[in-house]
């Protein structure tokens, strides 16, 4: 891990901070609890127990992974349908196949992203390929459940294949970080993800001991999360390790810093820094549907028992 890199950041562009920033303070630091997700993947609740009010405009997110599949052991999940919201799959290793009732999919690994917007709804599924169900072999990723504003709430379908390589690369002055800019912007430096509700999504590589600021929008939350490794959040080092996830306050920078020794297995402080312009409107949830109101909630479960979200594509059986 990850998949994505260079041999010298150095050779890339690098992001400054504009003089007077003034650093993000942490607000709290929190551990993901582990379970179970579709047909049986493990994964970390990366932001189970953080306030909503800090979370605006994410939902969850799960890492999936990191794990080393046996022969057979690899899992996906079922046909299961989306209402009103984004969802955005980050394959770092390993690979996944995803389908959706409205045309939508292919084979994501290795730094791709699957980026799904559900709006009005439809159904999908997500698979490891037969290769990997037989030989068994590393899998690792993130889900991210972006929200939609009520306006776009009942917005056609669509989907966007981000391939790994049109991840726009960044480092740090020193070139001690790798920053992959999934979506959003960076220092004016744009990722290839389109968004309806306005994010930023990065994907960053700390060597040891290396701290990187990086400029972060005034108007957006902030959020961390440790995908590997061990290291410090904000000017004041707040410990981080593995599957922990960090809230900034506000201002217009943040800091995350690598300790000095990491483990054989994970040589850098892997960490995923997500911010978003929060929509502050009423949101209900249950299951796969995200709602401003309980009677749309409602509409949406109709609707799925109707069968007006799609239905299964007839080379699945259906």
């Amino acid at each position: 891990m990850p998949a994505v890199t260079v041999e010298n950041p150095l050779t890339l562009p690098r992001v400054a901070v504009p003089a007077g920033a003034q650093a993000r303070p942490v607000l709290g630091v929190s551990t993901a609890p582990s379970g179970f997700e579709g047909e049986g993947f493990p994964v970390r609740r990366a932001f189970a127990g953080i306030d909503y009010r800090h979370l605006d405009p994410f939902i969850m997110m799960d890492q999936m992974g990191e794990v080393e599949y046996g022969v057979g052991e690899a899992k996906g999940t079922p046909w299961h349908p989306h209402r009103g919201f984004e969802t955005v799959t980050y394959i770092i290793d390993g690979t996944f196949i995803h389908q959706d009732s409205n045309g939508g999919g292919g084979t994501i690994t290795n730094g791709d992203t699957q980026w799904m917007t559900a709006g009005s709804g439809l159904l999908h599924i997500e698979a490891p390929p037969e290769q990997l169900v037989m030989s068994g072999g590393v899998f690792h990723g993130i889900q991210l459940w972006v929200n939609l504003p009520a306006k776009d709430k009942m917005k056609d379908p669509g989907y966007q294949d981000i391939r790994g390589g049109q991840v726009k690369l960044l480092t740090t002055p020193d070139g001690g970080a790798l920053l992959r800019v999934i979506a959003g912007e960076l220092d004016g430096h744009e990722g290839p993800g389109i968004t309806h509700t306005p994010i930023s999504l990065v994907h960053a590589t700390v060597r040891p001991g290396a701290e990187a600021t990086l400029p972060w929008r005034e108007d957006f939350n902030g959020l961390a999360y440790v995908l590997a490794g061990r290291g410090t959040v904000g000017t004041d080092r707040r410990p981080v390790h593995t599957g922990q996830a960090a809230v900034f306050g506000e201002g217009g920078s943040l800091t995350v810093r690598a300790d000095e020794s990491q483990d054989s297995h994970t040589p850098d402080l892997e960490v995923l820094l997500l911010g978003g312009q929060p929509i502050r409107e009423p949101m209900v949830q249950y299951g796969p549907f995200v709602m401003n109101t309980r009677r749309e909630l409602q509409q949406a479960f109709e609707d799925f028992q109707a069968g007006r979200l799609g239905t299964v594509p007839a080379v699945h059986g259906m």
